[in-house]
């Protein structure tokens, strides 16, 4: 019989059945945390509608590690507006004010200029080549309402990618090692 039939006589049906289990509810927390997810997309109308503030362009208002929520709906944008965008070519989103809108006429068309509160100048540097403003499509989301501090997690594993996968084993083995 050998080494492999000696093992699967050694894999009772208990083992199995625990097995089984650990793997189902390993599945049903990352379906739950894809479901919420999804619903908060859903309810925000955002495409992200949680971020973290990555840098201190908008300091004294936010500070870097400020988790920030995001609301989108058919209101028009206004100066002062808090809002996150995605600049073409770039994949991380930006959290700055909006400091000026032009509205044209009749087409309903919006082209918006940012600035982070900290920053002295506007962010047409930013923007992708030849982009002197921003449209409706690249804004994500305006900002109603923040937890500070609590984004330095999300920080610290995108700095140093030896922490998140530490932390994804330390939770995988706490779900595989539960016994019920």
């Amino acid at each position: 019989m050998g080494f492999i039939g000696q093992t699967l006589d050694s894999f009772k049906p208990t083992q199995l059945r625990q097995a089984l289990s650990q793997a189902i509810s390993l599945g049903m927390i990352v379906t739950s945390a894809l479901m919420i997810w999804k619903g908060l997309m859903y309810f925000t109308g955002s495409e992200s509608p949680v971020v973290v503030v990555l840098s201190e362009s908008m300091e004294p208002g936010f500070k870097r590690g400020d988790i920030l929520f995001l609301h989108m709906n058919k209101d028009p944008i206004r100066t002062g507006d808090i809002v996150v965008f995605n600049i073409d070519g770039r994949d991380i989103p930006i959290v700055h004010r909006v400091i000026e809108v032009h509205e044209h006429g009749g087409t309903g068309e919006v082209e918006i200029l940012t600035k982070g509160d900290n920053n002295s100048v506007d962010d047409r540097a930013m923007y992708a080549h030849g982009q002197r403003w921003l449209q409706q499509q690249h804004i994500i989301g305006r900002a109603i309402g923040y937890l500070p501090n609590v984004g330095y997690l999300t920080i610290i594993m995108t700095e140093k990618p030896i922490i998140k996968y530490i932390l994804i084993g330390a939770l995988g083995l706490f779900v595989l090692s539960s016994t019920e």
